[in-house]
């Protein structure tokens, strides 16, 4: 579990929240598994398969680190998730495993839950476009329809794209073109991949609450982010924050900030991808930033490992958690804007990072 909502937090305040140590504060993620012992089932997972994230990624007898290896798995192989379980104290900030397809078990953060679903195609779309997410566990994103092997990026489930219209091939299958938000190129992507969203789904989240009430807290110690309307917490998720690499200290800052700027979708990069600190991620999915020089919350797909640093500064979430807090938080983005600045920095919600 990397999110608990208002459902489950209804009886906490944020006096409650800080009586708690950092220990318990974790252990809130847990509170519907404490019933169970390391290797036993815990619920399955809402998304039926699992995208092996790692260029190999090895799979054991049992949920440990120290069990008998059976083999590896490679990068993008799809299997079902047919269990869950939680594994010995190691990695103590994440014991949850993956039994994959029956043949064996692999840690949680190497794979990321996807689903296989297709989706109606579109055919008219808005003068400046609309937003769109991939429904599949991943798909080529290619340079011409009528040149479909030359592939640009692999868009991976969950991430997001601005679809500005869409062209058919010559056997008829329908492409919806989606420029890059940071190189300018167009690329093209199989249509009945991508869901187009509609303004209900990204429709701001309890908007009779003042801006002034909502407020974002990022504990660094805990990784942790929770969300409060006045004194009452409504939302907590696992994170992974800014850490050091051997490039450089990659830290998220610690104060007091507000969400500058929102975009639902970013292509970002950086880096010589030849090092340990670079990285090309188009489509990140639900950004949400808070300082001039970048740093945000925003959804990930290329880790599922939260509870530790690991970013280059930015406050790492599940997409389902990073596209809760994008529709909460102001400023509120509509649906037909594909980006908006809040030039002030005055209106967009409150952050504590301590």
């Amino acid at each position: 579990m990397e999110l608990l909502d208002r459902t489950q937090l209804t009886d906490f305040s944020r006096r409650d929240f800080l009586r708690l140590s950092g220990a318990s504060l974790l252990g809130l993620f847990s509170l519907p598994l404490l019933r169970w012992r390391a290797g036993r089932s815990l619920q399955a997972p809402e998304l039926p398969y699992g995208r092996v994230i790692d260029d190999d990624v090895p799979f054991y007898d049992r949920p440990s680190f120290s069990g008998n290896l059976i083999n590896y798995y490679w990068k993008d192989l799809v299997k079902p998730i047919t269990g869950v379980t939680l594994g010995d104290d190691h990695p103590a900030y994440n014991r949850v495993w993956y039994e994959m397809n029956g043949e064996g078990f692999v840690h949680s953060g190497s794979v990321q839950p996807v689903d296989v679903r297709l989706n109606p195609v579109v055919t008219e779309f808005p003068v400046d476009g609309i937003l769109g997410e991939v429904t599949v566990p991943f798909t080529d994103a290619v340079w011409s329809p009528l040149r479909p092997n030359f592939v640009a990026y692999r868009y991976i489930y969950g991430t997001t794209y601005w679809v500005t219209g869409a062209v058919r091939d010559e056997t008829g299958q329908l492409w919806y073109r989606t420029p890059d938000d940071q190189k300018g190129f167009l690329y093209y992507v199989k249509a009945e991949h991508i869901h187009i969203y509609t303004p209900a789904e990204v429709a701001q989240i309890s908007p009779e609450v003042p801006a002034r009430q909502k407020r974002l807290e990022v504990r660094l110690a805990e990784q942790v982010v929770i969300a409060y309307e006045g004194e009452r917490v409504i939302f907590m998720s696992k994170c992974a924050t800014g850490a050091s690499f051997s490039t450089g200290d990659f830290s998220t800052p610690t104060g007091y900030f507000r969400i500058r700027h929102k975009r639902p979708s970013r292509h970002m990069a950086g880096g010589n991808l030849a090092s340990p600190a670079g990285y090309d991620l188009p489509g990140v999915p639900w950004v949400c930033t808070f300082t001039e020089s970048g740093i945000s919350f925003h959804g990930t797909f290329w880790h599922n490992d939260f509870g530790k640093p690991r970013s280059h500064g930015c406050i790492n979430l599940t997409s389902q958690a990073a596209r809760w807090v994008y529709r909460w938080s102001h400023p509120f983005v509509p649906l037909e804007l594909e980006t908006l600045f809040d030039e002030t920095g005055t209106r967009g919600t409150g952050i504590d990072i301590i």
